[in-house]
Formats: C-alpha cells, structure tokens, sequence
C-alpha cells in the first residue's frame, strides 16, 4: 500500500504546478515548429490511452530529483503488450530493459524516467507495480524499463532521494490530458544547452486523408550543444554554447531521453525506424550527442492491431501493420514533435538553486524572443 504523503511533500509536488503555469511555451508566442499540427494538448498524451504521471522532489538545500512515468495504456501493460522499440543516439547512459525490447520488440511495463543513480529503485518500483496488478499472480520474470539522466549538478545524487514510492507515486496519479513541463518529475534538476532543462513534450496529428494517426513525444532534457531555435543561432546570441571557450568550458553530456508513441500500427522494425528520427529533432535544436551523453529513443505503438498477449490459444500471431510507404509523414511528425518537446522544456523551466549552492538560470525567453525577431521568426 502506498504511504499517505506528508503535508510537506504535498507542498513540494505541488509547487511546480504553480510556477509552471505562469510560462509559456513558444508555440503560446507565436512560433510554430515544422508543417504538421499538434494534437489538443500539444502532448504524448494526445495519443489515445497514454498517461504521464509526475513526482517532484525538492526539499532543503540539496534535492533536486523526480521521476516521471509514461503509461502506453490504462490496462495490465503484461498481460497486454505492446509493439516497442529502442534507438541508441549515444550509449553513455543507463537504460534498463534495453535488450529485452530490442530483442522480443514489445514493452510489458510502464516506461520511468529518473536520475542514474536511482535506476535501480525505479526497476524495483516497477516490479512492484507490475507484481501487485490483478492477474499477474504467476508472474516470475518481468522487463522493467527505466531511463535516467544525470541531475548531480543541482541534485545530490549520491544520497539517492528517489524512492520506490515515489515511482509508485507517479504511476498511480498518472493522467491524460495536458502535461506539467520544465522543473517537474525527472527534469526537476536537470540542464540542457548551459540553461535549466526539464520534461517537455510536444505531439502532431497526420491528416486524416493519411491516416488521421497521432505521434507524440516526451523529453527529459539534460544535453548540451549549441542552441538552435527554427534555425535560428539563439546559443550564440546570447553567448552560452558549447565550446566558446575551451578552457573553461562548461560541463553538461547529461544526457536526454526521448520516449515517442503513436498510435499508429507499427510493430518493432518500424518502431525503431521512426525512433531513429526522432535524433534528428534532437540536431534539430544544436543537439550533439556529446561524449558523455546518453541518448535515448524509446518508441511505442499503442494500437490494438498490434498489441501483443502474453498469452494465447493460438500458436500463431497476426498483425495488420502500416505499409511503409506511409511511413514517412510519420518520419516528419516525430522531427517536429521532438523538435518542439526539447524547446518546451526550455521555455517552461525556471531558474533553480540546488547542490552546493550550484545555479542554473532558465532561458532568458525575452532576450531569446527577440533574437528570433531579428531573424524573422516572429513578428
């Protein structure tokens, strides 16, 4: 059973909601990423069934963690499988349950994001999660998936703060609808492009004349490079890019991962191909896929064309999946939607104060504004 939260920590998982609703996205200015439009709430969870949970640690002086969970449907995510598959940008990181799903092509637990050194934690929630679900009584062996990135600049993370309820946490309150972004869940500490980074997510709709399918797109921004917005240099406008100076450069391969869905019917080659896009949305933004970053596509489908039971009558399985010369509108979707996942955690994070007395200012957005004036970005 989950522990009943304090009172304190209901007032820190709540206080990024406040803030957050006080920023804008770039899209809310005026800036519109690529041809395709986004879905109703511009999120993941524009594709139908898919849910994001949140819990936020900040207490102190030192804690600067979370963890945020994606849910591919409401049901029993073991007993009901589905189609997913994993594209390596750069292998500097953590990924439990990898092989697994490059090798069976299918995902039997929610994905979690959190810091790296509470990898672990998060794969004991899950199996915890997973265990106490009605009809996996049998179950003996399951496949946790769990990303992180690195968040020890403004987080403590040797004294690992994320716990196993926290992961319980975000799966239970886990919702539809719009999604919080920027200081939030596992991008509560994190940086990206020398600026405070965060959880951001973006989605666009197919016209229905091919399709009508869905792809949305959850980041967890941790990366460095030098920052582009629309194709405009704003990291170098304001001065704050990876190597300007090589002698004291900044520090930042944290690493981003990347979870896309769609509820379009692919299974797990296609899956990979349209997860290796998404690396491109990431270049997209001054991305580099630095040494020491870890990138990460996770990609999954959430139709029932597709969908996998563990178990069957049948000793033969069928699937209707997308042809693939449709294939490439969807190519387009997750550039766009990765694209303007990476700029919404940007734009949504606030400065933050954290481990050591560390600062990382958010994205000066007025300064950045008007630099994209100056390239006629906006009006």
């Amino acid at each position: 059973m989950l522990q009943t939260p304090s009172l304190k920590t209901l007032i820190f998982l709540l206080l990024p909601f406040g803030i957050m609703a006080q920023k804008k996205t770039p899209r809310e200015y005026g800036l519109e990423i690529g041809i395709l439009k986004p879905g109703v709430s511009n999120a993941i969870t524009d594709v139908s069934g898919v849910k994001v949970g949140h819990t936020t640690k900040i207490e102190g002086s030192n804690t600067r963690t979370g963890v945020t969970a994606i849910l591919p449907h409401s049901g029993n995510i073991f007993q009901e499988k589905v189609p997913a598959a994993i594209f390596v940008g750069n292998g500097f990181g953590k990924l439990a349950g990898s092989t697994q799903v490059k090798e069976l092509g299918t995902l039997e637990t929610p994905i979690v994001l959190t810091n790296t050194l509470g990898v672990a934690t998060a794969v004991n929630g899950l199996i915890t999660y997973t265990l106490s679900m009605p009809g996996n009584e049998d179950v003996r062996s399951l496949n946790s998936v769990v990303g992180e990135t690195n968040d020890g600049y403004l987080n403590d993370i040797r004294a690992r703060f994320v716990k196993e309820e926290d992961v319980l946490k975000a799966i239970e309150i886990a919702s539809d609808g719009p999604v919080q972004m920027g200081n939030i869940g596992a991008g509560t500490g994190t940086v990206c492009f020398g600026f405070k980074g965060g959880i951001g997510t973006a989605s666009r709709k197919i016209p229905t004349v091919k399709g009508g399918y869905t792809v949305g797109v959850l980041v967890q921004s941790n990366f460095g490079g030098v920052l582009q917005i629309a194709g405009a240099p704003v990291g170098q406008e304001l001065g704050q890019y990876s190597f300007k100076n090589l002698l004291e450069e900044y520090k930042e391969d944290g690493s981003c991962m990347i979870v896309v869905a769609t509820d379009a019917p692919l299974l797990a080659r296609n899956l990979e191909r349209l997860a290796s896009r998404a690396l491109l949305g990431l270049g997209r933004t001054g991305g580099i896929e630095a040494n020491g970053s870890g990138d990460y596509v996770i990609a999954f489908s959430t139709s029932e064309l597709v969908r996998v039971p563990h178990r069957s009558e049948s000793s033969l399985q069928q699937f209707t999946e997308l042809r693939e010369e449709e294939i490439s509108i969807l190519f387009e979707a997750v550039i766009e939607a990765t694209e303007e996942a990476i700029l919404n955690s940007l734009f949504m994070a606030e400065t933050m104060t954290g481990h050591d007395g560390h600062t990382v200012q958010e994205l000066p957005v007025e300064r950045t504004l008007e630099v994209l004036r100056k390239y006629n970005l906006l009006k």
